[in-house]
């Protein structure tokens, strides 16, 4: 078994975001998914944000742990989300994981991807 490292996160996963995460895994069936959120390159403003179920935690993962949902975030995407909050919305233009981020400099139109 990894042994993750929980250290006090420096980002907000809100109550919001927590309660959808729990209904997509109970929709699922399977308590042992959690919340991989990652940044990687691409998007029209150089990086892009990106959510995946995960059973696998890695030795170098950060886990936060909120509301029996567990949020993990690999450390290149670590450094990428300091001070970022990870949110659930829904509104008329659909319903969706929302990062708002005071490190990126620029964003696309549609908040998928950022630049630093």
């Amino acid at each position: 078994m990894n042994a993750v490292t929980e250290m006090p996160a420096p980002f907000n996963f809100t109550d919001n975001a927590a309660k959808k995460v729990k209904e997509l895994i109970d929709e699922e069936g399977n308590p042992e998914l959690k919340l991989r959120v990652f940044v990687s390159g691409g998007g029209c403003s150089g990086f892009q944000y990106g959510f995946t179920f995960d059973e696998v935690v890695n030795d170098d993962d950060t886990a936060l742990n909120k509301d029996g949902v567990t949020l993990l975030i690999d450390p290149m995407s670590y450094q990428y989300l300091v001070g970022a909050e990870i949110d659930y919305s829904e509104g008329l233009e659909g319903s969706q994981f929302v990062i708002k981020n005071p490190n990126a400099t620029s964003t696309c139109g549609c908040g998928s991807s950022f630049s630093l």
